[in-house]
């Protein structure tokens, strides 16, 4: 995982609209899940999610850091202990992204609610937008993405798709103690960039700016 100051990366990044922060090469893109202990020390030790894992729920990764530092409370939260940043296979993550469909209805993508529940039904993966948020939790007017995988996805997405699944936890809470004493100027975070579909059908539906 490669690693550069906050402040460094702002300097770079958009700052609003519709864009996909990760960081990615040719054959992968690092995503970020927390949980209990339980589960987490079982992945990471094995390199596949099992045990106490459930096949049976959706599951959601964000490939942006910041944003899951804002679910999770920086690691802080009860369940969200573990932090795990896991290496997805990229043409994963594009197949993802190709059959996503909005957890709300858009009138601007579907026909009607009709038309967006049947698609719903038939896909196996949601796609959400939410304001992204600064260190401190604070929203800004960027918007980030996380998407939610279940049923036979899920099952691949345990065991098949994953190349590396690394124990991050020390790390978020070494950064956090930064952000605790408001001195951003030391923040590191892992360096990312805008990913972009390169099927245009696919991000002009996930309103991404190019």
């Amino acid at each position: 995982m490669k690693l550069k100051l906050y402040k460094e990366q702002i300097k770079e990044w958009p700052r609003n609209g519709h864009h996909i922060m990760a960081q990615y090469d040719d054959d992968k893109i690092i995503v970020y899940q927390s949980y209990r202990s339980e589960i987490g020390h079982f992945a990471v030790k094995n390199q596949y999610f099992g045990g106490a894992f459930s096949l049976d729920r959706m599951t959601w990764i964000k490939p942006n850091f910041l944003w899951m530092m804002y679910r999770n409370g920086w690691g802080t939260k009860e369940g969200q202990e573990v932090v795990l940043a896991i290496h997805l296979k990229r043409e994963v993550f594009k197949r993802y992204l190709d059959a996503a469909v909005y957890s709300s209805f858009q009138s601007s993508i579907y026909d009607n609610r009709d038309v967006w529940q049947e698609a719903v039904k038939n896909s196996n993966i949601r796609l959400q937008w939410d304001p992204d948020h600064d260190p401190y939790g604070a929203k800004i007017e960027r918007r980030a993405i996380q998407v939610g995988i279940r049923n036979e996805d899920i099952k691949r997405y345990s065991k098949e798709d994953i190349l590396e699944i690394h124990d991050i936890s020390d790390f978020v809470r070494e950064q956090y103690q930064h952000v605790l004493n408001k001195d951003l100027d030391k923040l590191i975070i892992p360096e990312e960039k805008p990913y972009l579909p390169k099927n245009d059908n696919t991000r002009i539906r996930l309103k991404i700016e190019l």
